[in-house]
């Protein structure tokens, strides 16, 4: 979508697609219930666990973290994430919301 066709959209339509662009990685997924089932992790056990490069693993965790879906803290020279459960709530409720707005009728079309 290019730049100056965003206008025509809420902040809120914006906003659900960046964050289904995000999601619609299968490794960020993976990185994602990596995160939720661990509550944290070092960034080397996701290039174990995934299989992936750690150049591949730093580019998902990225786009992860500008969306705000992780947040990160440095301890040396390992970087620990973790799932940002205010902002996870928050994109859960946008998600929701969208979800939630279609009546459930039958018969249609």
């Amino acid at each position: 979508m290019g730049v100056t066709k965003t206008d025509l959209f809420t902040d809120r339509q914006n906003e659900l697609a960046k964050i289904a662009k995000v999601f619609a990685h299968p490794a960020r997924i993976a990185i994602l219930e990596y995160l939720i089932h661990a509550n944290s992790c070092i960034n080397g056990d996701l290039v174990q666990e995934l299989g992936l490069a750690q150049a591949t693993i730093s580019q998902h965790l990225r786009e992860l973290k500008e969306i705000g879906l992780i947040k990160g803290s440095i301890e040396g020279v390992s970087v620990n994430y973790c799932i940002d459960a205010l902002r996870w709530a928050e994109v859960q409720n946008l998600f929701q919301e969208l979800f939630g707005g279609f009546p459930r009728i039958s018969g249609c079309c």
